[in-house]
């Protein structure tokens, strides 16, 4: 089951045009960024891990071992990728600003996931929300809207 997950998430990530589910593509997209920002700060702890769990089961509403598999294809793009680029086209052909806008949100989530914002988790949202070309009001009202109370 779980190797036919993962060939089904490379092969959608690989010609994203010819998935059967676009949307599966997007969110391993939206994964790896999110994976990005839970090891920003070279520590991912287990607060970071159990939050990137519940915000792809929020969002793919699929099983637990399907998130599983998500979350491992995810970080191996990660360590394969020199670059954001394959991600953030992805997103920026298929999101509008709202969308765009909720993923960054998701970031600071992410960040927040540990009790505290590291610099290094900071520079790497401001520089994807840049990216996403989220405007720094934008970046700004997501860190607002995101912070723990």
């Amino acid at each position: 089951m779980l190797d036919a997950v993962t060939q089904f998430f490379q092969r959608a990530l690989v010609d994203p045009e010819r998935s059967q589910d676009p949307a599966l593509t997007l969110e391993l997209a939206c994964a790896a960024l999110l994976c990005e920002i839970m090891r920003a700060d070279f520590d991912s702890g287990d607060d970071e891990r159990a939050a990137l769990r519940q915000m792809l089961v929020s969002r793919l509403s699929v099983s637990n071992a399907d998130v599983d598999a998500l979350m491992a294809m995810a970080e191996e793009k990660v360590d394969e990728s020199v670059d954001h680029y394959q991600f953030v086209r992805l997103i920026n052909e298929h999101y509008d600003g709202v969308q765009r806008y909720e993923l960054v949100k998701l970031m600071w989530q992410m960040a927040w996931a540990d009790g505290e914002i590291d610099p290094q988790e900071e520079h790497r949202i401001r520089r994807l929300a840049g990216l996403l070309y989220v405007s720094h009001s934008d970046f700004i009202r997501a860190k607002l809207a995101a912070e723990p109370r």
